[in-house]
């Protein structure tokens, strides 16, 4: 992460030499400081609509976006600006510094709470498939990939729907892993793929613009395990105060008129308000 050093104070020449590494830390910006002071922040996205992406003219939007930029202009964070990463780049970037804030709509799980911390959720949501016109192969959850080994799922690298899979009996020879949402609707399209598999929100927007593809029944829960995801926004693990300030904005916000207005247009609404916290979601329950 870059680090702005501030000096508030004069040294006068009696106050004798100053070991610039002593000071450095009490003299830093927190990355929360920082954007008060400066009026932005930069948050990572990953192009999956309707979660967060980029509209032909550049503006960044998506629910994931919008409900950040809520939430920052009530901490006093007037401007937002977009960098654009796969999704399997999302933790790596923030970690490194690129952005200050995920907003792509991930989903809360264990594995990714070892590496960097949550807010609140914001939403919850069932995952579907994207098939082949008629749906041909019968796809339904992924069950019909466990029972036909036969078959090819596509799944976008980093996200969950590729662990769900393997727990739901999937083989890993079975699987196609692809970067991005336009790879997914061209491996089905093309019958690389016999499916593809992300959130509901996310298959139906892809099936609705693409060209002979069409979505399945949106499903929750395989073999008695549930399926169900919730989204929320990423910090770096040394970013609490950021964290903290951000999720109490949050939790007013989630919810109320204002927000289910705001996320309407992308979906989303009071069927997808979160049911789940994030202890719980870190926890594996």
């Amino acid at each position: 992460m870059t680090i702005r050093i501030s000096r508030r104070t004069a040294l006068g020449l009696g106050a004798g030499l100053v070991m610039l590494s002593s000071t450095a830390a009490a003299l830093a910006d927190t990355t929360l400081e920082r954007a008060k002071k400066d009026g932005y922040i930069r948050v990572g996205f990953a192009n999956e609509a309707p979660f967060g992406y980029a509209t032909p003219d550049g503006k960044l939007t998506g629910e994931a976006p919008e409900v950040a930029k809520a939430v920052l202009a009530k901490m006093g964070i007037k401007q937002v600006d977009g960098v654009l990463t796969e999704f399997g780049s999302l933790i790596p970037g923030l970690k490194a510094g690129r952005f200050d804030i995920i907003a792509a709509g991930m989903f809360i799980n264990p594995k990714r709470c070892a590496e960097i911390n949550f807010s609140e959720p914001s939403y919850g949501i069932g995952a579907a498939m994207l098939v082949q016109k008629g749906n041909p192969k019968q796809v339904k959850d992924f069950s019909t990939f466990k029972d036909n080994s036969s078959l090819k799922l596509a799944v976008m690298a980093g996200a969950v729907e590729g662990a769900e899979a393997k727990d739901a009996g999937v083989s890993q020879g079975q699987l196609v892993v692809l970067p991005d949402q336009s790879s997914l609707v061209a491996a089905v399209q093309s019958g690389r793929a016999d499916a593809a598999a992300l959130t509901a929100l996310s298959i139906a927007e892809m099936a609705k613009k693409a060209d002979g593809v069409e979505s399945t029944k949106p499903f929750g829960e395989v073999n008695g395990k549930s399926v169900k995801g919730h989204g929320g926004f990423g910090f770096r693990k040394e970013d609490t105060d950021l964290q903290k300030a951000f999720n109490a904005e949050l939790k007013k916000f989630i919810g109320s008129p204002e927000h289910v207005a705001l996320v309407e247009p992308f979906g989303f609404g009071k069927d997808y308000l979160p049911n789940k916290t994030t202890a719980e979601l870190c926890a594996g329950k």
